[in-house]
């Protein structure tokens, strides 16, 4: 499956910590999943949490979903450990929290060595260095941490999130110079879809590949928001075929539903179509 067709939209946080949460994620419909040993865990649980996720790891039975192990940072009790651990856990990716700058993922990578990483950016500091965070060249995807962002930057709660716009611009902006993944940050009224939808077709819209979640109920709304809609592959086919004929008769550019088709939509119009075929397939 071409990396850039990979399906990312919905992103599931699971507390490392419970077995049951655990079985349960593997027949959830997610495309990925973050396996919590951070802010999910008690402290008095870190060291057992570790310990049962590394359990349901070599059980297997998690399909197509990604597999993204959250270690705590560095910086506290149980960071090391929770690295080394995770490094022979046969996970897809480590996810750090709290990336300030590239020598943050230096010091993960001395000790994961070749397993590909993944930066929470939810600090100010993480937002003025995302360019160099995102070429870091172990680093694979970025995850907006936006309750902490808020929380670090003292804003208020406004549903267009206008307060955080700045960081989640220079972070997009980051990770698509350097090709790569990221996912916009959790909806924390996890029983509001008309909230969760809105701020998943923002969030769409902006560019971000998908967006983490906390409760299963968000799945749905996400998958559906972040997913090529009918009318968008139907559009995408018609361009292709429209500019294909074009060239073929040796024009540059094609018209369909009365608008220019040059080179540059056909790209996206085939990106939409090579995504929907992966969706397709991991949906099995």
């Amino acid at each position: 499956m071409d990396s850039r067709a990979r399906p990312y939209r919905s992103v599931l946080y699971i507390p490392g910590s419970k077995p049951r949460a655990l079985e349960k994620a593997r027949g959830l419909p997610v495309d990925a999943i973050i396996f919590d040993l951070e802010d999910a865990v008690s402290v008095e649980e870190k060291e057992n949490a570790r310990a049962t996720l590394a359990e349901a790891l070599a059980q297997g039975g998690y399909g197509a979903r990604v597999k993204i192990v959250r270690i705590n940072g560095l910086d506290t009790a149980w960071g090391r450990a929770d690295a080394e651990a995770a490094a022979n856990m046969g996970c897809d990716a480590i996810l750090l929290p709290k990336v300030s700058s590239p020598a943050d993922l230096d010091a993960l990578a001395a000790i994961t060595k070749d397993v590909p990483l993944w930066a929470m950016m939810e600090t100010p500091r993480g937002m003025l260095n995302a360019a160099a965070i995102a070429a870091h060249p172990k680093l694979q995807g970025m995850v907006m941490g936006t309750n902490d962002l808020a929380k670090e930057m003292q804003t208020r709660f406004h549903a267009d999130r206008l307060p955080l716009m700045s960081g989640l611009g220079l972070c997009l902006l980051a990770a698509k110079a350097e090709a790569k993944i990221i996912v916009d940050g959790v909806y924390n009224a996890f029983k509001d879809d008309a909230g969760l939808a809105a701020e998943c077709e923002q969030g769409r819209d902006m560019g971000f590949d998908g967006k983490t979640l906390i409760h299963p109920a968000q799945v749905e709304v996400t998958n559906q928001a972040f997913a090529p809609s009918e009318a968008e592959v139907d559009l995408a086919q018609r361009q292709i075929a429209a500019f294909e004929a074009a060239e073929a008769s040796g024009q540059g550019v094609a018209v369909v539903d009365g608008k220019i088709v040059e080179s540059l939509h056909v790209v996206t119009a085939r990106e939409i179509l090579a995504k929907a075929d992966a969706i397709a397939a991991i949906s099995g």
